[in-house]
């Protein structure tokens, strides 16, 4: 069959329509983008307006506007800082490791913490747990670093576990010059009050002379020693300390020594700073550290008393007081005729201790008064016990031993 020739004519010029209608579509195309790429070029991604350099070799740079001046309370926190600095220093615990082929010594730090200058002698004050490792470990040295970064070796004067407090000495070998010796100014704490101001000198986390601000939150807490025991009337602050802090001063805005940071409470995993710090009281900082400088040990006061469990007194409707469940064999509360939980030998049955009420006209309702008030006295003190015997208010007058 012989195609068509027409079709193949009309055919052809359909072709040609389409080609034509393409090439005014690529032309259209070509000029749109380059009208695109100028309009961008020129107006968003340049300056408007007349043509600006990237880069300027004559910059020069800006003019600080002045200072202005230190309100009172930050003039008071600088004139703090610059006071105290100087009695502040880092108290570090290192291991010290000679090459085996050449004998060279190798420092390795081991502990760190805080401390400060108690006397122009150059005794240091710190927390017996920033220390404690050199108590197991013969290889270690204490190191003191002052505020100025010079580093020197120093020796245990003594400890008190029991008050979480330790005094060391500068050694003979290695000590700085006396005029480098800042004693810290001390003050007082049982003047203290919730809501004044206290600030913070210390090592967190290494980072050396590092000064916190806050309030004090709450007084006459207790918290637990390195040894187990009860430290009653701890100072708690909000201002931020962590792990380091230990050992440095809390101080008035005076800059007096009013606690040594000690310990703090955290949710967090290693420890962090929620605002609830802890510190040692001044006034029983005093009187540990001079008992430490006098023998190498502080007694702790002790009456011979072993108390009985306080939720166990409640429930045996016991509403005030606390119970002697044991007196130690000949010990102060036993030499005065102070009696604990016994049994009488004729009827077979179980006498309640003696209910202790106060001590020297302080009333006590719970342990933790007991602790508080037993750590105001000391050794060789004469004690005015009021007790509760067969319903029978008496009192007692102990002498203090120590432990």
């Amino acid at each position: 069959m012989t195609p068509n020739p027409r079709y193949y004519e009309d055919d052809t010029a359909i072709g040609r329509g389409n080609l034509f209608t393409y090439l005014l579509l690529v032309w259209a195309g070509i000029a749109l983008g380059a009208a695109t790429f100028w309009v961008a070029n020129h107006f968003l991604f340049k300056p408007r307006g007349a043509e600006i350099a990237i880069t300027d070799p004559t910059a020069k740079p800006r003019e600080a506007s002045p200072r202005e001046p230190l309100d009172a309370e930050e003039r008071e926190a600088v004139d703090l800082f610059k006071k105290v600095k100087p009695s502040v220093v880092n108290v570090d615990i290192v291991r010290v490791q000679r090459d085996i082929w050449t004998d060279t010594p190798t420092e390795y730090q081991t502990a760190t913490g805080s401390g400060f200058i108690w006397d122009d002698t150059g005794r240091i004050v710190t927390n017996f747990h920033v220390i404690a490792p050199l108590a197991r470990r013969p290889d270690l040295t204490a190191r003191v670093v002052l505020a100025d970064r010079t580093a020197y070796d120093a020796v245990l004067v003594g400890a008190a576990p029991t008050y979480d407090l330790a005094v060391l000495q500068f050694a003979p070998h290695n000590r700085p010059p006396r005029e480098k010796l800042r004693p810290i100014d001390l003050g007082t704490s049982h003047d203290l009050e919730v809501g004044q101001k206290a600030y913070a000198i210390g090592n967190p986390f290494g980072l050396s002379l590092t000064m916190t601000k806050g309030i004090i939150s709450a007084l006459d807490r207790t918290i637990e020693s390195p040894a187990r025991t009860p430290i009653p009337g701890v100072i708690q602050i909000d201002a931020a300390i962590n792990p380091g802090n230990s050992g440095g001063p809390l101080l008035d805005k005076a800059g007096r020594l009013i606690g040594v940071n000690t310990a703090i409470t955290s949710p967090t995993p290693n420890g962090g700073n929620v605002g609830i710090g802890f510190a040692i009281p001044a006034d029983t900082v005093n009187h540990v550290v001079t008992q430490i400088i006098q023998s190498g040990r502080a007694l702790r006061p002790d009456l011979g008393i072993r108390l009985f469990d306080q939720r166990k007194l409640r429930q045996a409707r016991y509403d005030t007081g606390v119970m002697i469940e044991q007196t130690v064999p000949n010990g102060p509360a036993d030499a005065a005729g102070l009696l604990g939980i016994r049994r009488n030998p004729r009827t077979g049955r179980t006498e309640p201790g003696d209910l202790i009420v106060a001590i020297n006209d302080e009333p006590v309702d719970s342990i933790d008064d007991y602790e508080r008030i037993l750590h105001k006295l000391r050794p060789g003190d004469k004690a005015r016990i009021k007790i509760v015997r067969k319903d029978v208010e008496q009192e007692v007058t102990v002498t203090v031993g120590g432990i």
